[in-house]
């Protein structure tokens, strides 16, 4: 038996996160990780060549650099070896016919360029930046705080006063609508609209999503300002500072500890049980998916039928995967702009994600993924041996129950099997290599993750959906995972739900762990 002050379940970035700021405030914490490595999603390694440091899962920080659990802990981070590198070029695109072009993290450039590509569509881009400005106080204090917090309702209130109630409703009636809605209403040029487009992926949404508009806005606006910065040496040098600070406060670590019930008290909890033990303590932090919290880990007395009905009905979204490699150099990408990129996404544009994304939801291996193809040596050349570089490609549209092939040419009828995931990465070799022809010649080895692989390593990844739930609009906000409670609250006293399965959602931010934080005394 061990006792602590706080326990946390699971090691991800939302609970490294509460764990470096609440041992900051003198609490004991434990951390506890089924697996046999800290970090959850953030995992650094040689997985494909000796020398060659791969980000396994998740790539890019931007979320979390910009979000309030960074701010708190900044100093310490760097105080504990942790070095942001970041590139002027955050985003590109190739289309099929190789038609391409990049974001800037300058606004003058982009609009110089994009007036370049369609007359007005530069200055409209400026427009629509200056129209998120004059909302992002009030969108980012939502995304980045409990919405229903006093702090969220006056911010709510001071913005509505602040444009008349008029013009607020359509501001907020422009939010909720899809993304593909935003775009068509802003660009004239279908490049620029598919430079934009794949990126609402990566909250868990699909072009044609409600709610996407606004996500769309907070994505575009993050990446020009922000671009896509990275953890010099990997993404697991920010798990090193993160523990540093933890146990330089006196907290620890536990791997290989499967948490197999939460323990109550008096309504209030008092710990959790593993296959090993028992670790008592005051506040325990859950970093599961609701599934597994309500159906799993709590007693049954204390889970209603309205909770009950909440989470059957909470869904998962389309699967992921993941395709490592070790290059011998770079990729001859036609612009040369392109190599600057931190990820350069090959797609037919805004048809062509919301096609794979219907694909992908139907069980069908989509015709033509968004390719997103991560190049963090572009900028960070101390993940490689000298002159070479690593590649780290993501297919966010891939069914998480698979049924067939949208061009019927790959037999499914076995699952994500090896002749399966061969197949598939074979397309998709030869897509980069029509775009970048010295791709092939490149290539050292590769490291191809499923999502079969993907939930093996993180049962938050259900069926390999790396967002732990769909963010669709009755998912989100007030609604993830359940209305019964303030986002982090649970039945039970003391115990809180913290992760991507809550508020605020999907990203690699820190941000659900730091609200849980400030609940804790």
């Amino acid at each position: 038996m061990k006792t602590f002050d706080v326990v946390i379940v699971g090691s991800g970035i939302n609970s490294l996160s509460a764990a470096a700021i609440l041992s900051k405030k003198g609490h004991k914490v434990a951390v506890l990780e089924r697996n046999d490595w800290i970090g959850g999603c953030i995992k650094t390694e040689e997985i494909v060549a000796p020398g060659f440091k791969t980000d396994v899962f998740s790539g890019w920080h931007p979320l979390f650099v910009t979000g309030p659990a960074y701010a708190s802990l900044k100093e310490d981070l760097e105080k504990n070896g942790l070095e942001y590198v970041n590139t002027e070029v955050p985003a590109g695109i190739v289309t099929p016919d190789n038609k391409n072009t990049v974001l800037y993290t300058s606004r003058q450039k982009n609009i110089e360029l994009f007036n370049q590509l369609s007359p007005g569509d530069g200055d409209r881009f400026n427009e629509l930046m200056q129209n998120f400005e004059e909302n992002a106080e009030m969108v980012f204090q939502m995304l980045s705080h409990e919405p229903l917090a006093w702090p969220s309702l006056r911010t709510v209130i001071k913005t509505a006063r602040k444009k008349g109630l008029k013009e607020f409703k359509q501001d907020v009636g422009f939010m909720v609508k899809s993304a593909d809605k935003l775009l068509d209403q802003y660009f004239e040029s279908d490049l620029i609209k598919a430079l934009f487009a794949p990126w609402i992926l990566h909250t868990g949404l699909g072009p044609n999503d409600a709610v996407g508009n606004i996500m769309m806005q907070v994505l575009i606006f993050s990446l020009e300002a922000a671009g896509m910065p990275v953890p010099k040496g990997g993404g697991g040098e920010l798990v090193k500072a993160l523990m540093k600070i933890v146990e330089g406060n006196g907290g620890e670590f536990f791997i290989n500890e499967d948490v197999n019930k939460i323990l109550v008290e008096n309504k209030t909890v008092k710990g959790v049980q593993t296959q090993n033990g028992e670790f008592y303590a005051k506040y325990v932090l859950a970093n599961v998916t609701p599934h597994q919290l309500y159906e799993e880990l709590l007693p049954e007395t204390f889970v209603s039928k309205r909770i009950q009905r909440d989470v059957e009905n909470y869904r998962y979204g389309n699967a992921d995967m993941q395709i490592h490699y070790a290059l011998e150099g770079s990729l001859n990408w036609e612009n040369s702009e392109l190599n600057k990129a931190a990820v350069v996404n090959l797609t037919s544009g805004v048809d062509g994600v919301s096609r794979s994304v219907n694909e992908a939801y139907n069980g069908l291996l989509p015709s033509e993924p968004t390719v997103a193809v991560g190049q963090h040596t572009a900028f960070d050349p101390s993940r490689a041996p000298e002159g070479k570089h690593t590649l780290w490609i993501q297919l966010l549209e891939m069914p998480r129950e698979l049924k067939g092939d949208a061009l019927g040419e790959i037999d499914t009828s076995n699952g994500y099997s090896e002749e399966v995931i061969e197949a598939c990465v074979a397309r998709i070799e030869d897509r980069i290599a029509k775009h970048a022809p010295n791709f092939k010649d490149m290539i050292i080895d590769r490291k191809v993750i499923s999502p079969v692989d993907l939930e093996a390593s993180n049962r938050n990844l259900v069926g390999g959906d790396p967002y732990s739930g769909a963010a669709s609009i009755d998912q989100f906000l007030l609604w993830r995972p359940t209305a019964e409670f303030k986002q982090h609250d649970t039945p039970v006293k003391n115990l809180y739900h913290i992760g991507a399965a809550s508020h605020p959602g999907p990203g690699l931010g820190g941000t659900s762990g730091y609200l849980a934080a400030q609940q804790v005394k």
